[in-house]
């Protein structure tokens, strides 16, 4: 009996003890396993759970802001309340939106988009719904963010140009980015939502200085993925501010002054530094409209506009320069030396030539003429006859160092480089030899000639400024042409003074003696007087029988007439402000652009921003540039 309880109690024993290792080796087990997770890979299972609960999102950077020389603001920022989504934190997008449209004006076409825009998106990229909300809209989302899982409110920028079209050619606009934009530019800021970049003008330009680089912020958010509070924020490197060297006064006052006209730029700039003063194209658009969006009705009209109001016109215009051009050919013919202060050429109203006969404007001549007479009175037979000697490689070597036919290296991306053409020119791109009559065509600006109103601003401030190759500039303080160049000279072009100075003297008479071509239009304080060169270009074939008859301008179509041009410095000692005009179709030089550069050459010396310092924050008594905001 004994032994039977004996053999019982060890094998309860033996079974007791195979229970308990079992359960120790399961709990040896549990525990080692706890000590891997906890202590081995707490740290991964840490930043996997902080992942859980925290979102790290970009901040849009604060774009600088545009100023004038004085710190007259041209690009401001504003603020932008706009509606995001989230399409992942949404069980159904369409629903969603469809769901906040109930509470703030959302067309079909929004929803489209956005929808559109979210198949192109990673799903937890926010995509932006609505933007330039109104206060009231803010309000009704808020209240009723708790049943709108995904959306969310943010405060952005947008960008705001106080003058609007008077500066629209000159600073351009922002606009959304786009697939090319995205493809050209991995700047990861560019896929935020809303997010623009320059398109135009200096914001185009200057965009990668302007728009800085992108913040960050961690979030935490609760298991749905709404957003509970703002852990941290790094708001990134702020856009930096760019001063101009145009006076925003004289700016307006030349958009004011083209207005009348139905196509017209101008250009004002100084002979001495380079630095541009006013830079109009009208007719313009307000870049406000374009930045904020426009309709595709809007757009339309635009691009229907005769005078072509999204073209940059006055670096971008190419036009036959007509007369203004004759100094060019007298500068050239001076240097080579063709001909003296005393060479003189009979003016009978035409020039006979290689079997052809060239008309001069003035139909029964001028009688005879030299040098300083034929700019004065603007006689095209004078011109004609020195340019056979001259032949048209001298002439295109002279417009050339003068600024003509080539890209002047401007801080805007619109200019054009203009034309002037030589033999090697015309043998490559029509395979034909040059005649000496296109010579003579040539030296009165017709042709092939082509420039821009900002080259022959160029043009006439080398004439002017004793010879020295000065280029324009808008921005220099940002590596453009003029920062090596501010307070400092520009290189010798080797013209002769006397041969300047007797151009100038041609141009004087232009405007202040009573036979000059634009007399009318001089200026009278003696002080302020203003030297300068009318030219008509031709951009039509003129009969003998309209010349003889005056019609040349008359009851024919607007886009047929004849382009008006003016170049002038002031004042006539020291020279230091340029101006050059165009008029499309304006018919008449010394009509249409002679009294308007002069209305600006009066403006451009009573405001004197010549005698101001370009960074104004270095000096005392003008206004700086309004202070950056931090984004919200």
């Amino acid at each position: 009996m004994k032994s039977r309880e004996d053999d019982r109690h060890k094998t309860f024993t033996r079974r007791a003890v195979l229970i308990g290792a079992a359960q120790g080796g399961l709990l040896a087990l549990l525990g080692g396993r706890l000590a891997w997770l906890q202590i081995a890979q707490g740290q991964r299972y840490k930043t996997l759970s902080d992942n859980n609960r925290i979102n790290v999102k970009m901040l849009p950077p604060s774009r600088g802001v545009i100023v004038d020389r004085f710190g007259e603001p041209l690009a401001v920022n504003g603020q932008n309340f706009r509606a995001l989504i989230v399409p992942e934190q949404t069980d159904d997008l369409e629903t969603a939106l469809l769901k906040l449209s109930t509470l703030i004006p959302l067309s079909d076409k929004d929803i489209q988009t956005a929808l559109k825009r979210a198949k192109n998106t990673a799903a937890f990229v926010p995509i932006e719904i609505r933007e330039n909300l109104a206060w009231e809209d803010v309000a009704r989302i808020e209240v009723n963010l708790p049943d709108l899982p995904g959306i969310a409110i943010d405060v952005g920028e947008i960008r705001n140009y106080p003058l609007s079209s008077a500066t629209a050619h000159l600073i351009g606009y922002v606009g959304a980015v786009s697939a090319a934009d995205l493809a050209a530019d991995k700047d990861p800021a560019l896929r935020l939502p809303g997010f623009r970049i320059g398109k135009t003008g200096i914001e185009k330009t200057y965009d990668k200085e302007l728009r800085g680089g992108a913040g960050s912020a961690e979030v935490e958010v609760n298991v749905a993925g709404r957003e509970v509070r703002e852990l941290t924020r790094a708001l990134g490197r702020p856009g930096a501010d760019v001063t101009l060297s145009i006076d925003a006064r004289l700016q307006k006052d030349t958009q004011d002054r083209l207005s009348a006209q139905k196509s017209a730029s101008a250009v004002i700039m100084d002979a001495q530094t380079g630095a541009v003063y006013a830079l109009v194209s009208f007719p313009a658009f307000d870049p406000n409209v374009l930045t904020h969006g426009i309709s595709a009705e809007q757009w339309e009209d635009l691009l229907a506009d005769p005078g072509l109001p999204l073209n940059n016109k006055a670096v971008g215009g190419q036009y036959p320069p007509g007369s203004t051009f004759k100094m060019v050919t007298a500068l050239a013919a001076l240097e080579e030396n063709v001909i003296t202060r005393n060479t003189s050429v009979q003016c009978p109203g035409y020039y006979d030539y290689g079997g052809n006969r060239f008309h001069c404007w003035k139909s029964w001549g001028h009688g005879r003429m030299d040098l300083v007479d034929a700019l004065a009175e603007s006689c095209d037979t004078f011109f004609y006859k020195i340019s056979t000697e001259i032949g048209i490689d001298r002439l295109a070597s002279y417009a050339h160092k003068l600024g003509l036919g080539d890209k002047l290296g401007f801080d805007l991306t619109e200019e054009r480089p203009g034309l002037m053409p030589d033999k090697d020119w015309k043998m490559g791109h029509f395979g034909e030899q040059w005649r000496a009559g296109e010579t003579v065509v040539a030296s009165i600006g017709q042709g092939y000639i082509q420039t821009t109103p900002l080259q022959l601003a160029v043009m006439t401030a080398r004439l002017v400024n004793g010879g020295h190759a000065v280029r324009p500039w808008i921005a220099g303080m940002l590596g453009g042409v003029g920062s090596d160049m501010i307070g400092a000279r520009w290189p010798s072009l080797g013209f002769r003074k006397y041969n300047l100075d007797l151009i100038k003297t041609g141009m004087e008479r232009v405007v202040n003696h009573p036979k000059g071509t634009a007399f009318k239009s001089r200026i009278e304080p003696q002080a302020l007087r203003m030297g300068g060169k009318t030219g008509t270009a031709q951009v039509r074939r003129i009969t003998q029988a309209q010349r003889e008859e005056g019609t040349i301008n008359e009851n024919i179509p607007w886009e047929h007439r004849d382009h008006a041009l003016f170049v002038g410095y002031a004042p006539i000692v020291n020279p230091r402000y340029i101006c050059a005009v165009v008029v499309e179709h304006g018919g008449s030089g010394s009509a249409a652009a002679a009294p308007i550069a002069r209305d600006l050459l009066l403006k451009a010396q009573s405001y004197n921003p010549a005698a101001t310092i370009l960074f104004p924050q270095k000096q005392e008594g003008t206004p700086k540039p309004p202070p950056k905001k931090p984004f919200p």
